[in-house]
């Protein structure tokens, strides 16, 4: 326990309550506006969807939320939480409504709070059930939090905030990086839909040579101690970049190695995902001399002089996006595109010598973001590393 702090039950140092338990056939009153788990993000309220529901004149204060507040998910992302700030609006029983006392500032708990959220206490001391996590009241109330003096969590949220900024500035500025890209493209080729510069039109197929799936491996057979990174699905982002937040890895044969291993601006297509996620694409750039990708991933071999750089930029446009729509098949939770109906999607085909113009600039603006990406990395885990300095006990 570091000098001067104390550390003190959650239910010491707060009143918590949960909102309306709501159902929609008995519940009478008016109709008002209600902050649920979906609202409620590390960074902040998210209000761009708000539900209603109908709740009593009597309800309104005791399920409402005021300025100062500390909202924390009871159940689905269980233990994220934001402060509200605003006029008092009204929350459901998937949300916790703490209201600290004078000892401590809330800030500074939702700070520890995404702390053991980050180290996972939050997930496996905490919360009950197995498939399905909740953070119950009792649960929450017991969570031991450190009790310095206010001067000295006025000074740690200071801290921690002055890093979150900088790490918002190195999200902004890869968000105008994207943006910039797109621009590029639409300035350059036009709306895909309109085709209003008169590209030449073709059949995927027309350009491809060869299609693979890639390499099965059973979950037994992968961890993240094994030495090949197994790109997955999830390593596609939806917005047509490689996603490396969540990576695991197997062991590979020397043929398999040779069959299955990724290169450089490989065009990736996901073959099966849910409804809203099938059909993602990115361009592979080298992360180490060997990735291994899954067999929900299908890889493209082009026609020479085909931008795979051009092509991905293409497949983000709900020109593309709308032919997918119409081929995907499957089930509730499993959707498909196989590539007997892909081949038969219309693509723009600008000139070549037009789509290498425009993937050397995507490159230029690539490398660029790269180094902001760097910069976040070391942003983050110096923020990380303040936030185990101050809150590990």
């Amino acid at each position: 326990m570091k000098q001067n702090w104390e550390y003190k039950k959650l239910g010491e140092v707060c009143e918590s309550d949960l909102g309306k338990t709501l159902n929609q056939s008995k519940d009478t009153g008016n109709l008002q506006p209600y902050l649920c788990s979906v609202n409620i993000q590390w960074d902040g309220i998210d209000l761009t969807t708000i539900k209603q529901a109908k709740f009593e004149d009597d309800e309104i204060d005791r399920y409402s939320v005021k300025e100062g507040d500390l909202l924390i998910c009871e159940g689905g992302d269980v233990g994220r939480a934001a402060i509200w700030k605003g006029k008092p609006m009204l929350y459901q029983n998937a949300l916790h409504r703490v209201r600290f006392n004078e000892s401590v500032i809330a800030r500074f708990a939702l700070l520890y709070l995404r702390h053991l959220k980050t180290i996972g206490d939050i997930d496996t001391k905490y919360s009950r059930g197995v498939t399905i996590k909740h953070l119950v009241k009792t649960s929450l109330n017991s969570i031991p939090i450190p009790v310095p003096p206010l001067s000295t969590q006025t000074a740690i949220v200071s801290e921690l905030d002055a890093l979150s900024a900088i790490i918002a500035d190195h999200k902004s500025l890869l968000k105008k990086y994207d943006e910039l890209e797109q621009s590029i493209f639409y300035d350059m080729f036009g709306d895909p839909v309109k085709n209003d510069k008169g590209w030449e039109v073709k059949k995927l197929g027309e350009i491809v040579i060869k299609t693979s799936l890639g390499l099965i491996k059973s979950g037994n057979e992968q961890n993240t101690d094994h030495t090949y990174l197994y790109f997955k699905m999830n390593n596609i982002g939806d917005n047509g970049h490689v996603d490396l937040s969540k990576v695991t890895r197997i062991e590979a044969n020397e043929q398999e190695l040779i069959k299955y291993s990724l290169n450089e601006g490989d065009f990736l297509f996901n073959t099966r995902n849910s409804f809203e996620l099938v059909g993602k694409t990115c361009v592979y750039r080298k992360i180490e001399d060997y990735v291994i990708y899954n067999n929900n991933i299908m890889k493209f071999q082009f026609m020479e002089g085909v931008s795979t750089i051009f092509l991905n930029m293409l497949f983000q446009d709900y020109y593309i996006k709308k032919q997918l729509d119409s081929i995907k098949k499957g089930t509730t939770s499993v959707w498909a595109i196989y590539y007997k109906d892909l081949k038969n999607i219309d693509i723009l085909f600008p000139p070549e010598e037009l789509q290498q113009v425009f993937a050397l600039k995507i490159e230029a603006i690539e490398s660029m973001k790269a180094d902001t990406k760097k910069s976040l990395a070391k942003s983050e885990e110096l923020f990380n590393a303040r936030m185990d300095y101050y809150f590990n006990a």
